[in-house]
């Protein structure tokens, strides 16, 4: 049995409907605005993005990204999006930047899918432990190239994309992630007895406990019964 299930996905901004809006369109979900925040909502609930207006702006390369599928580059700087670097490896992709300067990479298909969140990727110090923590917390499936240090989880339940992956980069973490995502846990002892820690709330009225994983990667826990 996972420790946690996949709930959906978050993306800080600084305000405004801008991000929100690329945002669905590159992913294949709806905006629905709320303020200066706002909801991407697509066909199951695990699809939701929300859009969370913080004050601290971007100041470091985003730790956490997301790869999606595309049908051209083309669309994606039509929408906001700029282009930064090809890169080729076991595939083939696109370094971006979303409109607030966020990094993500484009993977251009022959046929894109409706919805085209690919995978979320998360840099790491070292990418085998992490990921098989998170293989463990998910009853995900480990996968990975040792001698590219490159590892992933998949066949995460309810997760509305293929992966998530694990790739080692030089520098430490030193703000809080930008894009974190957020689980369904029937017990929050048991996933810090399993390694999470848990990070001072912002208000004690929230309904979620906000943990770190042993990277330091921030996520949110919202306990079944709550």
């Amino acid at each position: 049995m996972p420790l946690a299930t996949w709930k959906d996905l978050c993306i800080d901004t600084n305000g405004g409907e801008v991000l929100g809006r690329f945002w669905a369109a590159a992913l294949g979900l709806r905006f629905e605005p709320d303020g200066d925040s706002g909801t991407l909502t697509g066909p199951t609930r695990q699809h939701r993005v929300w859009i969370n207006t913080v004050p601290e702006p971007k100041t470091v390369k985003h730790r956490v990204h997301l790869d999606v599928h595309v049908d051209s580059v083309a669309e994606l700087v039509a929408l906001g999006a700029t282009r930064v670097q090809e890169r080729s490896g076991l595939n083939s992709w696109t370094v971006m930047l979303d409109p607030e300067g966020g990094e993500f990479c484009a993977f251009v298909r022959e046929q894109a899918p409706e919805q085209r969140l690919f995978e979320i990727v998360v840099d790491a110090a070292d990418p085998e432990p992490i990921a098989t923590w998170w293989a463990a917390v998910f009853d995900g499936r480990l996968g990975g190239h040792a001698d590219a240090r490159w590892w992933w989880v998949d066949s995460i339940e309810g997760a509305p994309f293929e992966a998530m992956s694990f790739v080692p980069v030089p520098e430490p973490k030193t703000v809080k992630n930008r894009i974190h995502w957020d689980v369904m846990v029937g017990s929050l002892d048991a996933l810090v007895a399993a390694g999470a820690t848990r990070l001072p709330r912002r208000d004690e009225a929230d309904t979620w406990h906000v943990l770190a994983d042993p990277e330091g990667n921030e996520f949110c826990a919202f306990l079944a019964d709550d």
